[in-house]
């Protein structure tokens, strides 16, 4: 099974189901994460930025391509709530501009 592995959540390595985006397969990992339009890609407070693996992932959804032509999302960063995983691993880390102030984050590559 996929993999995502968020470098700077410690212990976040996780599987992802077929069919399942990032965001659901973080959730339903017991991680909180950030989104604030409820999953809808009406925002871009889930982001993640893809660090490795990049390949692995399905494109860039219509959201996410108006995001990015606008300057509100980077071209190595996706939204969890868009983006799924078709096979392999990817490695990511939560943006700065986008931690919770209750989850613990590190600083170090894992």
């Amino acid at each position: 099974m996929p993999t995502l592995t968020v470098q700077n959540l410690p212990g976040a390595t996780l599987e992802v189901p077929t069919g399942a985006t990032l965001l659901a397969a973080i959730q339903a990992a017991g991680y909180d994460w950030m989104h604030a339009c409820g999953a809808k890609g009406r925002c871009t407070t889930c982001r993640i930025a893809v660090t490795a693996g990049a390949e692995f992932l399905t494109p860039p959804t219509a959201p996410e391509l108006r995001y990015q032509a606008a300057g509100r999302l980077l071209p190595q960063e996706r939204l969890t709530c868009q983006t799924r995983l078709e096979s392999g691993s990817v490695r990511g880390r939560v943006p700065e501009a986008t931690q919770l102030p209750h989850q613990q984050y590190s600083r170090e590559e894992q």
